[in-house]
């Protein structure tokens, strides 16, 4: 009799350093369940869609969000020693940009489709919050879709692809309207 698999859906968004935490907690205790089948699925979700294209620096974003920087210092200093417990070494320096991650859903969405949305998402995370890239830029997003062996011309078609973008509204919609 074959052992049925344990589905594992989970809604996070790219910009979200707890989950990057918590993705990498999950597979740590996964690894835990030897000879357990999972299968993981990952699904969008925008924690602030009103980003605009261009980014936000890090300064804006946060004073924004939480009004007061010297309140946001502590929640990044314990951010970044939990990260550092699960080998992540999170990176807010001056350069950091807060991107609207609509982008990168439409790149996991056709990721998810050719099977390899896991690594890009993880690729994406690390990108973001170690490697502090600006994943709003087109030739940064080209760059590394091209480690999946996908030609500049494909990666700027799925970024310009109304249809692809309303179906990853569509899906963040659902979880959002069921509390995610």
């Amino acid at each position: 009799m074959q052992e049925e698999k344990i589905k594992i859906d989970i809604v996070s968004d790219v910009a979200c350093p707890w989950c990057y935490v918590g993705k990498r907690r999950l597979e740590a205790a996964l690894k835990e369940c030897k000879g357990v089948p999972v299968e993981i699925a990952w699904h969008p979700f925008q924690l602030d869609p009103t980003i605009p294209a261009e980014g936000l620096d890090r300064v804006s974003y946060l004073t924004n969000k939480f009004g007061d920087l010297e309140r946001v210092q502590g929640m990044t200093d314990r951010l970044t020693e939990v990260g550092a417990e699960e080998g992540i070494t999170f990176n807010f320096g001056d350069k950091w940009l807060t991107v609207n991650t609509l982008p990168l859903y439409q790149l996991l969405y056709v990721a998810g489709e050719e099977g390899f949305k896991d690594a890009l998402k993880e690729l994406f995370l690390k990108a973001y919050f170690d490697e502090n890239l600006h994943l709003n830029q087109a030739e940064i997003l080209i760059e590394i879709m091209s480690e999946f062996g996908w030609e500049a011309e494909k990666t700027t078609s799925i970024l310009s692809d109304d249809t692809i973008a309303y179906t990853v509204k569509q899906e963040i919609a659902h979880f959002q309207q069921r509390g995610g």
